[in-house]
């Protein structure tokens, strides 16, 4: 076997982990940046794929932003055991982020969150509930359930899936929102409030005429992602506004524009 072969086999691991629900979540560690990496990204990836098919787009993107990737399958996703299910999705993250945390010695600073369409939803509520987390990428976010299936609901009903709009002003962490304007799966309109919601979200990229899968092919993609890993994960927002409880937004931030590409 050649040797160049050899050490890139070196820099992946996969294992599995046990969730407090008792699935079995296939995990893996990408490492295209061994030790130098600053960050590890605890990737939620989107529906429909698993982690054999978003392997090399994770080594490559870890290779560009200089950091190391960790992910993850949802219960009855590629090889983890049990059913998909909102209860699960949240279970599923936190067994991923503690064996990170527990099998490699990573610290909470030194995560960032990064969810992709129904993965943003597993990255809200764990980022809502760790503060210590370095930054939150919400790629496509979805406000919740109802409002993707019924356009128009303007409030979380009980039997609400997903609520992420609810989470989201409980979120502290550096928050980067990317969202396609021609988004034909969750509309630009989530993106837009979550990034209003949430207190500590940054300068946000809204990429013109980019849809639900092809956000990532722009060269503003990486550029926004490597000047948020290098400049504001791990600090303190630049941003003050506040979520009022009657779903105003008050801001006081020093430059209110939006970034789109």
């Amino acid at each position: 076997m050649r040797s160049g072969h050899t050490e890139e086999l070196r820099l992946i691991e996969m294992f599995t982990t046990r969730t407090r629900r008792r699935n079995k979540v296939a995990c893996l560690y990408v490492r295209p940046c061994g030790d130098a990496a600053r960050y590890t990204l605890l990737f939620s990836h989107g529906n429909a794929v698993d982690l054999g098919q978003m392997s090399s787009f994770y080594y490559g993107l870890g290779y560009r932003l200089g950091c190391n990737v960790f992910s993850y399958d949802y219960s009855g996703y590629g090889c983890s055991t049990g059913k998909a299910s909102e209860k699960n999705l949240y279970a599923d993250i936190q067994a991923a982020f503690e064996a990170l945390q527990t099998r490699y010695d990573i610290p909470a600073e030194r995560v960032i969150l990064y969810g992709q369409s129904i993965g943003t939803v597993p990255s809200v509520d764990l980022a809502s509930k760790h503060p210590d987390v370095a930054a939150l990428i919400l790629h496509s976010p979805l406000m919740s359930g109802m409002r993707v299936a019924f356009p128009g609901t303007q409030r979380t009903w009980c039997c609400d899936a997903f609520p992420s709009i609810e989470k989201v002003p409980r979120v502290t962490c550096p928050t980067l929102v990317i969202h396609g304007t021609d988004d034909e799966v969750i509309d630009f309109s989530h993106g837009v409030s979550i990034y209003e919601r949430c207190p500590a979200s940054v300068e946000p990229l809204w990429v013109a005429g980019a849809g639900h899968s092809d956000v990532g092919l722009h060269a503003a993609y990486l550029e926004r992602l490597r000047l948020f890993i290098e400049n504001e994960a791990g600090k303190k927002p630049a941003t003050t506004q506040a979520y009022q409880p009657n779903g105003a937004i008050k801001s006081t931030r020093n430059n209110d524009s939006a970034r789109t590409a």
